[in-house]
């Protein structure tokens, strides 16, 4: 090997080490390792943020904003609320929501289509009275396999397709991946909705249909300042260390009458003031024994637990990029900075009582927020997390339902046709979602994942650094050694299998920047077709189903469906199993070698 090999592969494994160790977002470790590249003079200097302006990452981009606009539009609650039904059995609700769920996957981003869909799932599943698990899981999954159908289901399809331009000299067009893509897809959400739901482990603490919180919701209460008290004189922050001993949270106070919700942090107290509480019944107690105060009397009680005027209670997931991920919601100011309460959070099914605003928070929690009812969707766009609610965070312009639908179906014709280019076709979509005010320009970058934009435009030269020093030949050269003898529909089947690994402990844009030009090498070895390894890669790197970790959608669902990270792989492996026996068939028909 030569030097810059050598640097290249450690590099690389670096990369791979910390995203499997995952004390840092994935995003810090691939611009960390793109920068070392460039000190380590692996990668041209001119070359270093080249990858932020690759059509890949572009297209990336624009997929998620334009997702974002045909929610907003109506475009997608069109389906969701004509269709789904409560009434339906398991099996009929998990292939209906799965079908609608793939078939979005194919034309938006799968994450999206997800974070669509989940909360119809959630509140389908509560008023059937079901746990949630049984039906999220598939949810996922269909997702993931929907987005393999079209190019721009899926960052890994984007991805090929561009490695397949600069190496071949045109790229995959929209629906070449839709033969193979439907195969496998059509197999895997049959398998979903017939069999593999029933291999879902069920627990007596799993998220149920009812609500996850509810025990904690309800206990919001009052106490008031009796005549002569100490606290007289003193702010309501002043309280705040006592009541974080004690695992009370002050929602705020009432005063004559008057609500005052919110933190009302730098109120001054008074005689007869009553704090507004959420805690459980013996922490309330330890409070106010604490602190000598008294019990409101019932008639205040009832009028406080009436809370609609002035509060809301709204639950979100935590997604890997939102602000509190990985801190506590002390750390972020959550109270102070949006008069908001952290009152719960739901972990894998299991609620965490004690100690809540102290507890760092993790990427697929659920949180139970007390937010004035005004500011809900500002709350939750600050966090960046999803809610759980049947209606998205913004007013839909349902008036423009048709003009968005036709705008997207155009330029996905056009693109199709070859007339535009793909990243025009959508930047078109997304001027034009703008000029008609679907979607408001102060939006647009809110919707845009920036960690997975740093990921793409930091491992994309370092991709192109490993083949340009030959180092995915050297790669290649292994895995033909290892597979000597073998037929090339063997090897092909051995590239996906270890593709398909990958993608499930790794990050799948991650594994298709390094598996592709591997997949180029190994065919132009063998004297073969590359498009069906490209084609392989693809289907492999998006069929994470054994972790919580290989892909974005599954680790959404792991707190809302009260999963372990155990429960992934049984109905994971029989899957990928069935992914791989369907599509290589399938590849070998639309793709000859």
């Amino acid at each position: 090997m030569t030097t810059d090999q050598i640097i290249l592969f450690s590099l690389f494994g670096g990369v791979f080490v910390f995203l499997l160790w995952g004390k840092f977002r994935y995003d810090l470790v691939a611009f960390t390792a793109l920068l070392l590249g460039v000190v380590f003079g692996v990668i041209p200097t001119k070359e270093a943020f080249s990858g932020f302006g690759h059509p890949a990452t572009i297209v990336v981009a624009l997929v998620l904003v334009v997702s974002a606009g045909l929610v907003r539009s109506g475009a997608v609650f069109l389906i969701t609320r004509t269709l789904v039904d409560a009434s339906r059995s398991l099996g009929a609700h998990i292939t209906l929501m799965g079908a609608i769920g793939g078939l979005l996957s194919g034309f938006m981003n799968n994450v999206a289509a997800l974070a669509l869909l989940m909360p119809v799932d959630i509140q389908t599943a509560r008023k059937a009275k079901r746990a949630v698990g049984l039906s999220l899981m598939p949810l996922s999954f269909a997702t993931i396999l929907g987005g393999m159908v079209t190019l721009i289901g899926t960052p890994p399809n984007i991805i090929i397709a561009t490695i397949r331009e600069d190496s071949l000299g045109a790229p995959f067009a929209m629906f070449d991946f839709a033969p193979v893509g439907i195969v496998a897809a059509t197999a895997g959400l049959a398998f979903v909705a017939l069999i593999g739901w029933r291999l879902i482990p069920q627990r007596k603490d799993a998220t149920t249909g009812n609500d996850p919180m509810e025990d904690i919701a309800h206990y919001v209460a009052e106490l008031t300042v009796p005549e002569g008290s100490k606290l007289i004189g003193q702010r309501v922050s002043d309280l705040y260390e006592t009541a974080d001993k004690n695992d009370v949270a002050i929602l705020g106070l009432v005063r004559d009458g008057k609500r005052r919700y919110g933190t009302a942090r730098s109120t001054v107290l008074e005689a007869g003031d009553a704090l507004v509480l959420e805690s459980s019944p013996d922490a309330l107690d330890e409070f106010r024994a604490a602190l000598s105060l008294d019990f409101a009397d019932a008639k205040r009680q009832e009028a406080l637990r009436a809370d609609g005027e002035g509060l809301s209670v709204i639950e979100v997931v935590v997604t890997e990029e939102s602000r509190i991920a990985g801190k506590t919601a002390m750390a972020i100011g959550l109270g102070w900075r949006r008069r908001t309460v952290l009152m719960g959070i739901a972990r894998q099914g299991r609620k965490i009582k004690s100690q809540i605003r102290k507890t760092p928070v993790r990427p697929g929690d659920i949180l139970l927020l007390l937010v004035p009812s005004d500011q809900s969707n500002e709350v939750v766009e600050w966090l960046g997390c999803l809610p759980l609610a049947e209606r998205g965070l913004a007013v839909t312009e349902e008036k423009k339902v048709w003009l968005a639908i036709g705008m997207f179906g155009a330029a996905v014709l056009a693109a199709s046709l070859g007339w535009v280019y793909l990243p025009v076709a959508l930047g078109l979509v997304v001027v034009g979602f703008v000029l008609a005010k679907i979607l408001p320009i102060s939006d647009i970058y809110n919707h845009i994942s920036w960690p997975v934009v740093v990921l793409l435009g930091s491992m994309i030269p370092l991709g192109a650094a490993l083949e340009t020093s030959g180092g995915t030949e050297l790669i290649s050269g292994w895995l033909l050694s290892l597979t000597a003898g073998m037929a090339p529909w063997a090897i092909l089947t051995i590239l996906m299998i270890v593709t398909m690994t990958l993608s499930d402990v790794l990050n799948n844009t991650a594994t298709t920047i390094v598996a592709a030009p591997i997949a180029i090498q190994m065919a132009n070895t063998l004297g073969v077709n590359p498009d069906p390894f490209l084609m392989a890669v693809a289907v492999a790197a998006s069929c994470a189903f054994l972790t919580p970790i290989g892909h974005k959608n599954n680790t959404l669902i792991l707190g809302p469906g009260g999963y372990s990270f155990g429960d992934y792989w049984r109905m994971g492996l029989p899957l990928e199993i069935i992914i791989v026996a369907v599509s290589i068939p399938a590849i070998l028909v639309f793709w000859p070698l």
